[in-house]
């Protein structure tokens, strides 16, 4: 019977989800939901001074916001210490492994004889036969396995393909330390093994950590997951992503107002494709990803690309979800005017929604947009928007002011109407009157269209308004 897909993703508690980590994250959670398998959460906090609660808590954050939810409770690396212990004492008691008792002075005289000799700094596997009778008295030995001395180590990989590593080249690494503590290499497949993990999907840069954990697999006679080592995500000039480069935590690209279904989106798209197609609903990523599709060769970040779309997906969000968003991230931002506002007069801004939403790309956009609906008087003006008003064009919404309160019945139809009768009447084309009208009604020159902004404002406002810029 083909045992159910379980993925993991395995991130040291750094403080915040780095993007990078969130594509790796991603590319677990879709692989596992596609085949209807777990996602398991493992915080590696063997690193006692990173690893604090508050990061751990971040990270998790930035996780569920982002909507890639884990299955079970997650497993704290640090806790399970004891077992990767037992199981390199298990290998030494087998006879794969075995204790040094190497000095560092002695280590450190290896590396500079081999640098000397032009070889790599490798250990010598001066302890690999000796009796541990010969041990030197007060030093605690480290743990180290057996590797083979000479053949080939071949990594099939889903995305990399065969990999063939030289077993002379990977050396007698340490699986446990003087002080008893695990190496990463160790820990990981000790913690993989025992969480029955299927796939192992993370960045290239483990790809020589692959072939040295396939070492203590095959000593412990444990079946190994299948591998899949995907490319790691450039800048647009090609160089490792950094922060000035957009790698920054999840929590900057949701303080910057992208939406999390976006994110997802772009993510994918880095690395993955399916055919010509740069929009997709989570849904059909999760229909479409196969490991088979991920790109070997690194992925360029683009601000560009994903600022667009995030735009696609606001355009095609619901407006109710939107409001959602926008009031949660004014609340973040601690921008309370803009909170209250929204809050107070949230039947408003949903409806403004469907004309705001194509001329947004960010959910910070949408709420500067949105502002209008419940700005104060009198409005401040931006520059374009004060540009717009002066003595001729304040004299005229003096007088288009007269034409509006004898509307009875107060719609954008009506308003419509009478706006176009006294365009016509004064000869103006009719952007020469709306434009002005804008602009004293929102400060700004991009809203909704001005027969819909004073529909949603109410007669009353509306009419203040242009009484506050008029001669």
């Amino acid at each position: 019977m083909k045992k159910p897909v379980v993925t993991r993703f395995a991130p040291s508690p750094t403080g915040f989800l780095h993007i990078g980590s969130a594509r790796t994250a991603l590319f677990n959670w879709v692989f596992a939901r596609k085949h209807e398998g777990k996602m398991l959460l493992r915080i590696e906090d063997t690193d006692r001074v990173r690893s604090t609660k508050e990061a751990t808590q971040a990270l998790l954050d930035g996780l569920s916001w982002l909507g890639l939810d884990w299955d079970d409770e997650p497993i704290s690396q640090f806790s399970r210490a004891a077992r990767h212990a037992e199981i390199a004492h298990q290998l030494v008691a087998a006879g794969k492994a075995y204790k040094c008792y190497c000095s560092p002075e002695e280590l450190t005289e290896m590396r500079e004889t081999a640098r000397a000799e032009g070889r790599p700094p490798r250990y010598d596997g001066r302890w690999r036969e000796r009796d541990a009778g010969q041990a030197p008295p007060g030093v605690a030995p480290v743990i180290r396995i057996k590797a083979p001395q000479n053949g080939e180590i071949i990594v099939s990989d889903l995305v990399q393909g065969n990999v063939t590593f030289r077993a002379q080249n990977l050396d007698d690494f340490i699986l446990l330390r003087s002080d008893g503590s695990p190496t990463y290499l160790l820990a990981v497949v000790v913690d993989d093994h025992d969480m029955d993990i299927t796939h192992v999907i993370r960045g290239d840069d483990h790809l020589t950590n692959a072939a040295r954990q396939s070492l203590i697999y095959r000593a412990m006679g444990w079946q190994e997951p299948q591998m899949a080592h995907i490319p790691l995500i450039h800048g647009p000039d090609g160089a490792k992503l950094s922060k000035r480069h957009g790698a920054l935590g999840v929590d900057a690209y949701r303080k910057m107002g992208y939406l999390p279904e976006a994110l997802r989106n772009y993510l994918a798209r880095l690395g993955w494709a399916h055919g010509d197609d740069e929009y997709f609903t989570t849904g059909q990523m999760v229909e479409w990803f196969e490991l088979a599709d991920v790109n070997k060769g690194a992925s360029r970040f683009d601000f560009v690309k994903l600022a667009n779309l995030n735009g696609r997906h606001i355009r095609e969000a619901d407006p109710e979800y939107l409001f959602a968003a926008m009031r949660d991230l004014a609340g973040e931002l601690e921008r309370e005017h803009d909170r209250k506002g929204l809050v107070a007069h949230r039947n408003s801004v949903i409806s403004a929604l469907p004309d705001l939403q194509p001329r947004a790309k960010t959910v910070l956009e949408l709420i500067d947009l949105a502002q209008f609906i419940y700005a104060t008087r009198p409005l401040g003006m931006d520059e374009k928007a004060a540009g717009q008003l002066n003595e001729q064009t304040r004299s005229m919404i003096s007088d288009v002011i007269g034409s509006l309160e004898r509307i009875e019945d107060w719609n954008a139809e009506n308003i419509n109407t009478a706006v176009r009768e006294f365009a016509g009447k004064k000869e103006l084309k009719l952007g020469k009157v709306a434009q002005p009208l804008r602009a004293a009604l929102t400060g700004k020159t991009v809203s909704p269209g001005v027969f819909e902004v004073m529909a949603l404002l109410g007669k009353t406002e509306s009419l203040a308004r242009l009484g506050d810029q008029a001669l």
